[in-house]
């Protein structure tokens, strides 16, 4: 085996390989999504706090994790979403499980004829509450 493929099959394994550090990701208890409705155009930012269902007409969104790269690296934004169509009168349908990434929309999207939905970054929620300078 070549030095290069050796290199290769150990990063594609995951083990270490000498190199620059990085930083682990930042972990958010908020994935901000947007969400278009193709048939009126209506455009929504959706605010999905990690583990509990939010709605956008006929979908149900849970976001099980929102992660981002640190400050000193490539701005990156991911969410791991399970996606499900909600119709009255029938079962949940699966549409989407996976990561989205906020700087590749196209890479993993959802697949929907009226919805698109795609990720836009990471919050905590604590951070929205409080006010830098301003007594509590």
């Amino acid at each position: 085996m070549t030095r290069i493929s050796t290199i290769g099959l150990a990063a594609a394994l995951g083990c270490a390989v000498a190199g620059p550090a990085v930083a682990a990701d930042l972990v958010f208890d908020t994935a901000i999504l947007q969400g278009l409705d193709k048939v009126t155009g209506r455009v929504m930012t959706i605010e999905a706090p990690i583990g509990a269902p939010v709605h956008f007409g006929t979908l149900e969104i849970i976001a099980r994790t929102c992660r981002k790269r640190p400050p000193e690296e490539q701005p990156e934004a991911a969410a791991f979403l399970d996606i499900w169509e909600i119709r009255s009168g029938e079962a949940a349908g699966s549409l989407f499980r996976g990561w989205m990434f906020a700087s590749s929309p196209a890479l993993s999207a959802l697949e929907h004829p009226v919805y698109d939905i795609w990720v836009m970054d990471c919050e905590d929620s604590n951070a929205k509450t409080s006010s830098p300078g301003k007594a509590p």
